[in-house]
């Protein structure tokens, strides 16, 4: 690689952990530079022991969130959006707008264990309080380019069947043991990161399992090269910037105090409801998203 034109790496982390959950990114640290990429868990699942304690049912409101498998299978069933199996190159979209309750909408398949990252990445102001929307995308209707799920936006003129807003990619990537790979983000996208889940990529530096690297502002291509004997996996992440302040709350994020305020009430508005309807577990013990 020709270290002296490729991206450079002005971050890295490898976050904090909370047993099969690691925390790479919040919307307190790195999201506030990495905007509208404001969040980022990775989790890895051993399912062949004792299970361990669910997520809990939690709100959100002015975010979308997209979650991914690098490993194995997850089960969804939502009277509205039907039931099947996400695997790797899948998606579960939940733009969650103007409030929702879930945390349990999914279940392991029958696998020994379960790998994948959550995102979340804070919506624009004319989305921020808007009706929910939930989408589960099986494999076979998302779409490639070389190497590259096509989660979240468009890439190599492939559009991701992904109902987002514009400016803003997100891929899923595999290289095999030797192989390289170069991403040109689309003109503006001067935000940029990845983050590895099994094996070792090369980024100008090594970046190893378990951890996310930052690039510079810049609109300049990211050149890969996995660098391991084994299958690289990762998610990468480019957009325009998100020119608004974030404004937290405990599972919020808005651009203003009013837009939290009203998400915020909505979300306990909500709450009331869904205590009320009581035990809505479905057949095959998922929960589905409350909007």
């Amino acid at each position: 690689m020709n270290t002296s034109t490729a991206r450079r790496i002005l971050h890295r982390t490898r976050g904090q952990g909370h047993g099969p959950i690691t925390r790479l990114m919040s919307p307190s640290d790195l999201g506030e530079y990495l905007k509208p990429f404001v969040f980022l868990d990775i989790f890895d699942m051993d399912l062949r022991g004792p299970a361990g304690p669910r997520m809990p049912i939690h709100p959100h409101s002015g975010i979308a969130t997209v979650t991914v498998l690098a490993k194995g299978q997850m089960h969804f069933e939502d009277a509205e959006a039907g039931s099947g199996t996400l695997g790797y190159g899948a998606v579960e979209w939940m733009r969650a707008g103007g409030g929702v309750w879930h945390g349990q909408e999914m279940s392991p398949a029958d696998v020994p264990r379960v790998q994948g990252f959550q995102l979340w990445l804070a919506l624009p102001p004319e989305l921020e309080n808007a009706p929910p929307q939930s989408r589960y995308i099986e494999a076979d209707a998302m779409r490639r380019a070389g190497p590259a799920h096509v989660i979240v936006g468009s890439y190599a003129g492939v559009d991701s069947p992904v109902p987002a807003w514009g400016g803003v990619n997100y891929l899923l990537v595999t290289l095999r043991p030797g192989e390289s790979w170069t991403y040109q983000p689309p003109a503006g996208h001067s935000v940029a990161w990845m983050a590895v889940a099994s094996g070792a990529v090369d980024a100008e530096a090594p970046v190893p399992a378990g951890e996310m690297a930052v690039f510079e502002d810049s609109e300049a291509p990211i050149a890969l090269k996995n660098t391991g004997a084994e299958d690289a996996v990762f998610v990468l992440g480019s957009a325009a910037p998100h020119e608004h302040d974030l404004h937290l709350g405990n599972y919020s994020v808005h651009t203003t105090a009013q837009a939290l305020e009203a998400g915020e009430n909505r979300i306990a508005e909500l709450r009331r409801k869904m205590v009320a309807e009581g035990d809505r577990r479905t057949g095959s013990g998922t929960v589905p998203v409350y909007r």
